[in-house]
């Protein structure tokens, strides 16, 4: 199964967007290799499956930061419809609406992105705790590593 889609490009699909660790509705549905469009209808005639928690479309900002920072959405700089982002929780939703062998076997190997990506932010926090704790004298290697972790941040969250 590792085969069908490869975890380093899974991890890449994951944003962090008001505080969640989302997946664009673009992403999903190529992974998926379904339509933006079908995959956004099977949700909309499930719609309460996905609460606000779940799922939650981008504000303009957030689209416009979105399609800046990834080359490979550059494509929703000109649509109309605003994208969809869905949480951890959404996508394991959407292997309920999306009744294909192949949504099933995505989905396992997103869920364990999300997992994995914890455990590095995770040991990340660790390694920050022990640099933080470093000896005044290595400061400004310290505040270099610091800068590197805010950018990490930035992407996947802390």
């Amino acid at each position: 199964m590792s085969k069908l889609i490869p975890m380093d490009m899974i991890q890449k699909r994951i944003f962090f967007i008001r505080g969640y660790k989302v997946m664009i509705d673009r992403d999903l549905a190529e992974l998926y290799r379904v339509t933006t469009k079908a995959l956004n209808q099977a949700v909309k005639r499930n719609i309460r499956r996905f609460p606000a928690n779940f799922m939650f479309e981008l504000t303009k900002k957030e689209k416009k930061e979105v399609v800046t920072n990834c080359d490979h959405l550059a494509e929703l700089k000109y649509s109309h419809n605003p994208p969809f982002a869905f949480t951890e929780q959404g996508v394991a939703m959407l292997s309920s609406v999306l009744k294909s062998e192949r949504a099933i076997q995505v989905n396992i190997l997103i869920m364990q992105a999300f997992v994995r990506l914890r455990e590095i932010v995770s040991s990340h926090k660790e390694i920050l705790k022990k640099i933080e704790e470093m000896p005044a004298c290595r400061q400004a290697g310290r505040k270099s590593i610091i800068r590197s972790s805010n950018t990490f941040s930035m992407r996947y969250g802390k």
